[in-house]
């Protein structure tokens, strides 16, 4: 009973924080006219959060080993939801950013040690399956509400509700993880790789400030595009240098010779990255084209829940049949065609639900493409590095779909580009990254 109970504990966790990766998507016009900012810079309301969190997730699985992980568990926990009172409080839109942020931080320190609690306290076997099997369900649960729930809260209660709704269930996780996680010792005592992981998130935090600014109209900082580009190329530079040098690095270096499991991570990011973009692109066309309302723009949202839930149910039960880079490229090749359905219906200025077919197309793309894609990403691996597997695969996921969208929505939105159809730029731009994940995908070859 006391397992079951930490159980629901962590899957209530793991359910608000897959919740925050989606439920600001159709509050995003909401929240740009309070703040009085464009669609361009709300781009970071998004990005903000899934940068720290895939950036700092691999140091927050290290952080439970060394530490303790009841220990870490309290102080993410606390961060997550501390950030999420900021963020529903925040009287400036760079104070929302900042906690959004911070709510990334959070996830990164959280996630890994609440699957780790979870893995200790169920023992070997089915009762193990049925407790991850629960805890991943409920985080898709969390994705697919995130959508609805968005409409429907920004509606009736207004957006600053989508980051305090949240903030009870926190308070309950923390008194189950005060009273009925064990205590346990540090694991392990071994160095933290910091650098490395500061310098992951420095990485792709600049290259969206670079973007970001690159795109504005005002030109009152010139100089800080070029700048903030250059800090990410030499960031990037540095974290690959820091983990050749790093006695525990966050990724070590025979990570990459496995082929498929590299080009599985690779295919994960640039498919992540059109995936997310859609998102965006749904809601500003139902909101910002259309005119629709935040209930409104929910409802209409509905099909792609649906649909989410259907694929996750039903696709599975291809990949014995088919094989994983089959169910990859279908996959890829469905969110191909919805990124040209989103383009279509824009040309056309069609109404709402001419964008269904798009959703049911991203569903099967995430059903086909990233599920598969996490199959082959984990493939062989062994207890040694069963850890660094997972890790480095929902950070490629996360990373890719924030740089997707700083990428394609920051450029096809940008006000520089003013006159020319922005959902056609950015259906573009992420066609021809999906272009190259199928490349990459093709290239997996598995026994």
């Amino acid at each position: 009973m006391r397992a079951w109970l930490v159980l629901c504990g962590m899957a209530t966790l793991q359910f608000f924080i897959a919740l925050d990766m989606t439920v600001v998507n159709v509050a995003l016009p909401s929240i740009g006219a309070d703040f009085s900012v464009d669609d361009h810079a709300l781009t970071w309301v998004v990005v903000g959060y899934t940068i720290t969190g895939g950036g700092l997730l691999m140091l927050g699985g290290r952080l439970g080993d060394v530490l303790g992980r009841r220990r870490i568990l309290l102080l993410g926990t606390t961060l997550f939801g501390a950030a999420s009172v900021l963020a529903g409080l925040a009287p400036s839109f760079a104070l929302l950013v900042t906690a959004r942020l911070l709510q990334g931080a959070g996830e990164a320190v959280a996630l890994p040690a609440s699957m780790a609690v979870i893995v200790l306290m169920f023992p070997e076997g089915p009762r193990r399956s049925r407790a991850l099997s629960v805890w991943a369900a409920v985080a898709s649960c969390g994705l697919v509400v995130g959508f609805v729930a968005s409409g429907i809260i920004t509606e009736l209660l207004g957006w600053r509700w989508i980051f305090l709704v949240s903030v009870p269930f926190i308070l309950v996780v923390l008194a189950t993880v005060v009273l009925l996680v064990p205590g346990g010792r540090a694991a392990e005592r071994a160095p933290l790789d910091l650098p490395g992981a500061l310098l992951l998130v420095a990485a792709p935090l600049l290259f969206t400030l670079g973007v970001v600014e690159a795109g504005g109209a005002d030109g009152t900082l010139p100089w800080l595009p070029p700048v903030a580009l250059a800090g990410a190329v030499v960031a990037g530079a540095l974290f690959v240098r820091v983990e050749r040098r790093a006695r525990r690095p966050l990724v070590p270096p025979r990570f990459f010779r496995n082929r498929p499991r590299f080009l599985a991570n690779l295919a994960t990011a640039l498919l992540s990255a059109a995936l997310s973009t859609s998102f965006l692109l749904f809601t500003y066309y139902l909101q910002d084209r259309l005119g629709a309302g935040p209930l409104q723009a929910g409802l209409t949202m509905l099909p792609l829940a649906v649909s989410l839930i259907a694929a996750s149910l039903l696709i599975p039960r291809l990949f014995g049949r088919w094989g994983a880079r089959v169910c990859v490229l279908a996959g890829i090749g469905c969110t191909m065609l919805a990124m040209a359905a989103i383009a279509l219906v824009s040309r056309l200025g069609a109404a709402g639900p001419a964008m269904i077919p798009a959703m049911m197309l991203v569903a099967a793309g995430i059903g086909f493409g990233i599920v598969g894609l996490q199959y082959v990403a984990v493939t062989g691996v062994t207890e040694d590095d069963a850890g660094i597997a997972s890790g480095v695969q929902r950070a490629a996921d996360q990373l890719g779909g924030a740089t997707g969208v700083t990428v394609y929505v920051g450029i096809g939105f940008a006000p520089a580009l003013d006159g020319i159809d922005p959902f056609l730029t950015s259906s573009l731009l992420a066609l021809a990254g999906l272009a190259a994940a199928g490349f990459v995908a093709w290239r997996i070859s598995l026994r």
